[in-house]
């Protein structure tokens, strides 16, 4: 009965065929979680540069995996890597990293190599667009890894995508900004991404508050 079957699927895959029909391989969706990821940041990073789990992969020049100070106490996580840090593999070196870098160095009053920098996706989306949700989703488990590894007692989640994806609220960043959340191992603060600074120069004395907030939880 059962190679009955076969054959009949098999003659009706052909006439589908001859009617001009294409068929491809099925192709589950995979994500980093998925992976059996190292408790070595070292290694991590390795895995992460070989990644080809979503369609950023093929449009990127480096990852960027992060960087700073691997027992740090304070984490900055950002949206993704922009053109300058796509050429470079290094988080925040373009004009919203200048920013990034005063600001904890001048209201913070620790060294940027003090801190630890990463993004909630380790490739540039094209033009500097928004990670998609599959895009994010996929990469989020690197950056969960790295909270692990880490171990910081406060996060810093800049702009609207990186609270977004770390807490799953959607509440607009200019509501949320400042706000102490307990995530159990970690205090989140969210603020205002640098680039989003450099647009708005007048959402700097927030910001400022903000970085004062978390100083204080330091």
């Amino acid at each position: 009965m059962n190679r009955l079957y076969n054959a009949l699927q098999l003659k009706r895959l052909r006439q589908l065929k001859q009617l001009g029909f294409r068929y491809v391989p099925l192709i589950e969706k995979r994500s980093a979680s998925d992976l059996v990821l190292p408790d070595d940041l070292k290694a991590l990073e390795q895995i992460v540069s070989q990644c080809q789990l979503c369609p950023l992969s093929k449009t990127r020049t480096k990852t960027v995996f992060g960087e700073g100070n691997p027992r740090a106490a304070l984490m900055f996580v950002g949206e993704g890597p922009g053109a300058q840090e796509d050429i470079s593999g290094r988080p925040f070196v373009g004009r919203a990293g200048e920013l990034l870098t005063k600001m904890i160095e001048n209201v913070l009053e620790i060294p940027r190599s003090e801190v630890y920098i990463a993004n909630i996706v380790k490739c540039r989306p094209p033009n500097n667009r928004v990670p998609t949700p599959e895009e994010a989703y996929t990469c989020l488990p690197y950056l969960h890894k790295q909270i692990e590894l880490v171990q910081p007692k406060v996060i810093a989640a800049l702009g609207a995508t990186a609270y977004h994806y770390l807490t799953g609220d959607r509440t607009g960043i200019t509501k949320i900004r400042g706000t102490v959340m307990d995530m159990g191992t970690f205090k989140l603060v969210p603020t205002y991404h640098p680039s989003y600074l450099l647009r708005n120069p007048s959402a700097k004395k927030e910001s400022y508050q903000d970085l004062l907030t978390i100083k204080g939880l330091l």
